[in-house]
């Protein structure tokens, strides 16, 4: 299960491409909707708001009975949605930052990450076990690299990623009992529609930060690392930057 922009698109197609089956969860139904008709053997969508839990239960629930229907059991989540809503803790007039609006991105990157997992994860364990290390699955959560090196205005964001890769080993410890992995990608600059809302002054600032290649990651290029999470049976319990040898700076 992944979504159907950014990112996440990039892995519904790299998925599909290597013959496997999707369930797309996003709210954007458009988007959601011509995602799965370019793979219409082997995608498919549901609408899903992760600020909200019986949205997702509902969603989880459609992907688990279309994997039924098509006898593709349903192993593994890419937890991809997230957003990022700049504010530096205290203004220049010494006022504090909104808690409503550090509350809608941890919900999102934080709180919709953990309700997604935890809801697909009752159902993921039930799945029989494959291969000689009886395997049911892998939990693939995206991070970022300002959950180390955060900038000035990433309180917030930094917050909800930072706890997203502090999740990844005990979640992996929690499930190694159902043979169910964790792996989280933390990227840096990535070619999205959060980042492409970016003024080209800090998109600027952000790739002279990249050590090589000086640029900002393909889509694709995460997809890849994300694969490797699903394939490689060893890869658990740990969080892989993708950034470039990028460190972000303090402020642009």
């Amino acid at each position: 299960m992944t979504s159907a922009s950014g990112l996440g698109k990039a892995c519904v197609e790299e998925i599909c491409k290597a013959a496997g089956n999707v369930a797309i969860l996003d709210l954007n139904e458009e988007n959601g909707k011509e995602m799965a008709k370019e793979f219409p053997a082997s995608a498919k969508f549901f609408v899903c708001d992760v600020l909200n839990t019986e949205s997702i239960a509902s969603a989880v629930k459609g992907a688990v009975d279309w994997s039924k229907q098509t006898s593709k059991p349903l192993r593994g989540v890419v937890s991809a949605a997230g957003v990022a809503n700049p504010a530096t803790i205290l203004d220049r007039d010494g006022k504090a930052f909104s808690l409503d609006a550090f509350d809608f991105v941890v919900n999102i990157n934080l709180r919709g990450t953990i309700d997604l997992i935890r809801q697909a994860l009752t159902h993921i364990a039930q799945v029989e076990p494959t291969g000689p290390d009886s395997e049911r699955g892998v939990i693939v959560m995206v991070a970022s690299a300002a959950a180390f090196d955060g900038q000035k205005g990433q309180v917030s964001y930094s917050a909800s990623k930072g706890a997203v890769m502090a999740m990844t080993l005990p979640m992996a410890r929690d499930l190694a009992r159902y043979g169910i992995r964790v792996v989280t990608v933390a990227p840096s600059l990535f070619d999205s529609r959060m980042t492409s809302m970016m003024p080209d002054k800090v998109r600027k600032s952000l790739e002279d930060a990249m050590e090589f290649p000086k640029r900002a990651g393909h889509p694709s290029e995460f997809a890849q690392l994300v694969r490797q999470g699903i394939e490689n049976i060893m890869l658990n319990g740990t969080t892989i930057r993708l950034d470039g040898a990028m460190r972000m700076p303090s402020k642009m």
